[in-house]
């Protein structure tokens, strides 16, 4: 590109011939037109000038038109210079010219601005109704990176986004013609940059040359033909975003408005990139209350301790973007252990595996502090990490202590092998496991209440069975030698004293009757049968002694942990009772059968129906003793239409052993 002096030349050679053609025009009207009014004409030399090039070289052009006028035309100079009054007019036309000149050249001026203007509030105004519709933010990107180029006369342009690790990546590039700014590629900031400059300073910055510069950007300034460059400093919620930046390949320099222009699209950048943040977060609370609401249901559900951890470490990696999510449970001896995991097979980490923890590991710093941790590594520090961590050649770990009622129960830990996570995970996490440790405090509570409902069950189980035993062995045992020898004192009697025998007879009868009563009363404690022979004789047993005609469909002859064969034989026992007292019925159903992992019974009568599901102490007591070993008892009883009983109990495999006719 030429030189300023060079430009010049150029313009004032036009101004020159302009000025002899304006001349020559007036030569040849000279004869026929008054020779003052001639002087006018050289206003067309003078205002196209003033227009293109400005009012110093419109007046210049002036004076030299006055002065060949007055000596290049004789007579006509001679007579003009001569003439005082001529003379005045002569100047009278120089300051007229120079004035033209200098009002046509602000009229161009304000021409240009005007459109300039008109041109920046266009681009201005398709930048802002990309960031009104919500576009995506490298749309937005892209578009204030072409008007920037555009309207500032540059033949290339970057927006770049600064990174939390010291370098600066290209988000979005323009180019008038070959070669373009790398976009997506990450650039260190050392060396001379207008990245660095605007970071160091927080200002727009100029730079008129790269040559001799060091460093990966200006390497790539020389390689694309750049001279120089300006940009500005992008500014998103108070703190630098990033820089827009603007090159030319030619030695002029850029207008002094530069800056301004591309300070405008900064302001439409940093609302674009704020919108697009806002809606990730929207989008971001969304999914994790989404997240935290699925693994509420799952609690409220009743479902298993192992079953919440596993959807807690799923919806943490899921949220944060982990490859590997661990949660671990932190044991008085100094040991974790794994609760739940996602993102590794159960080979590498097995869910109950117990084992200490190795510093530098996050959750180790979590179980050693209480307090969150994290780790963004590096090779070197890669190198320290325990031998599982380096297998799983992680980049980010962040880990955060779970506190369940003021103690630290343990920790969760997300792991990334793709780089450093956000800054922001950190307190996610931290926001995540207040809730989860509410979710795994009534996990908690949940399973020792079940834990401990089952135990009072178990213990007056083996209460009754401890109690029938004492009897059977005891105070029947008792009884029947009582009534043997009151037989064989009566059969002792002398004939001549029936009276008296017909006493000891009637006290041995008695005494049978009180035998039965207390058998009776000895197999509602624990009936033997079941202990010794399982659920089939059990329930013919129960179906023989009941007034009402039973339909009996064992469909199994397995046998089952003591408290589950416990809780069927009582749950048939309460509702035949029911169904012989209360139903006004003619027959009644029951089916027991396995299905997967539960023992299913059903009960079914056809009497009157109304029973209330949770009514009287029966009803309540069953619903107690089958909800305290994790199973359901459902009871529809419409007026008119019979009562229904279901009952879904798990079966605990394999098959306990039986000892003293029951089970340990």
């Amino acid at each position: 590109m030429s030189s300023p002096v060079v430009r010049w030349s150029g313009r004032l050679l036009v101004s020159v011939a302009m000025v002899a053609a304006v001349t020559g025009v007036i030569a040849l009207l000279r004869p026929h037109v008054p020779t003052l009014s001639l002087l006018v004409l050289y206003l067309l030399a003078v205002l196209p000038v003033a227009v293109l090039w400005g009012a110093r070289l419109a007046a210049v052009t002036s004076v030299l038109s006055v002065t060949v006028f007055a000596l290049l035309l004789p007579p006509a100079g001679s007579i003009l210079v001569a003439d005082s009054r001529n003379a005045v007019a002569l100047g009278v036309f120089l300051v007229t010219a120079v004035v033209v000149s200098e009002l046509a050249a602000r009229s161009r001026r304000a021409a240009v601005e005007s459109a300039r203007l008109t041109k920046e509030q266009s681009a201005l105004r398709r930048v802002a109704t990309l960031v009104a519709q919500s576009v995506a933010p490298s749309a937005v990107f892209e578009a204030v990176t072409r008007e920037v180029g555009l309207l500032s006369g540059a033949d290339l342009a970057r927006m770049e986004r600064y990174e939390p690790d010291g370098t600066v990546t290209g988000v979005a590039a323009w180019s008038r013609g070959q070669g373009q700014l790398a976009v997506g590629t990450q650039f260190d900031l050392g060396g001379m940059s207008v990245a660095r400059e605007v970071q160091l300073t927080g200002e727009p910055v100029r730079l008129e040359s790269f040559t001799g510069a060091t460093g990966t950007i200006a390497v790539e300034a020389r390689a694309l033909g750049i001279h120089a460059s300006v940009g500005c400093p992008i500014v998103v919620a108070g703190g630098l975003w990033g820089v827009i930046a603007a090159s030319t390949k030619n030695d002029a320099p850029f207008p002094p408005n530069t800056e301004l222009q591309i300070a405008s699209f900064t302001e439409l950048v940093a609302t674009a990139v704020e919108n697009a943040e806002s809606r990730a977060e929207l989008r971001r609370l969304a999914d994790e209350q989404a997240a935290l609401r699925r693994v509420a249901t799952l609690v409220a559900g009743g479902a298993a301790p192992d079953l919440v951890f596993a959807a807690i470490a799923q919806e943490l990696g899921q949220l944060t973007g982990a490859d590997v999510t661990g949660i671990y449970r932190f044991e008085s001896d100094g040991t974790a252990t794994t609760m739940g995991n996602h993102g590794l097979s159960e080979d590498q980490i097995p869910v109950g595996a117990r084992r200490m923890l190795e510093e530098p590991a996050a959750i180790a710093s979590v179980q050693a502090t209480g307090e969150p941790a994290r780790y963004d590594v590096d090779d070197e520090m890669l190198q320290s990490f325990p031998e599982f961590l380096r297998e799983w050649r992680v980049r980010s770990v962040v880990a955060s202590p779970i506190i369940v009622e003021g103690r630290c129960w343990g920790g969760i830990s997300v792991a990334s092998r793709q780089g450093p996570f956000p800054a922001a995970t950190g307190r996610r996490l931290v926001e995540f496991t207040e809730i989860a440790a509410t979710a795994i405090a009534n996990t908690e509570s949940r399973a020792e209440l079940v834990a401990s409902r089952g135990r009072v069950v178990a213990a007056g189980d083996e209460m009754r069975r401890r109690l029938e035993r004492d009897l059977h062995d005891g105070a029947q045992q008792r009884l029947v030698s009582l009534a043997l020898e009151l037989r064989f004192a009566g059969e002792t009697v002398p004939p001549e004293l029936p009276d008296l025998r017909t006493v000891f007879a009637q006290a041995a009868e008695d005494l049978t009757e009180v035998l039965e009563e207390l058998r009776e009363i000895s197999r509602g404690l624990h009936p033997a049968v079941l202990a010794e022979g399982g659920l089939g004789p059990a329930m013919r047993t129960l179906a023989r002694r009941s007034p009402v005609e039973v339909e009996l469909k064992v469909e199994t002859e397995s046998r089952y942990p003591m408290p589950v064969e416990v809780a069927t034989y009582y749950v048939v026992s309460e509702a035949l009772t029911n169904t012989s007292k209360h139903a006004a019925a003619s027959r009644a159903e029951v089916i027991l059968e396995e299905r997967a992992d539960n023992l299913w019974l059903r009960i079914r009568d056809d009497g009157v129906g109304g029973a209330e599901p949770q009514g009287g102490s029966g009803l309540v007591g069953l619903h107690d003793r089958v909800e305290a070993l994790g199973g359901s008892i459902d009871v529809v009883s419409p007026v008119g239409h019979g009562t229904v009983i279901e009952v879904r109990l798990p079966i605990d495999r394999p098959v306990p052993d039986q000892v003293d006719g029951g089970y340990q």
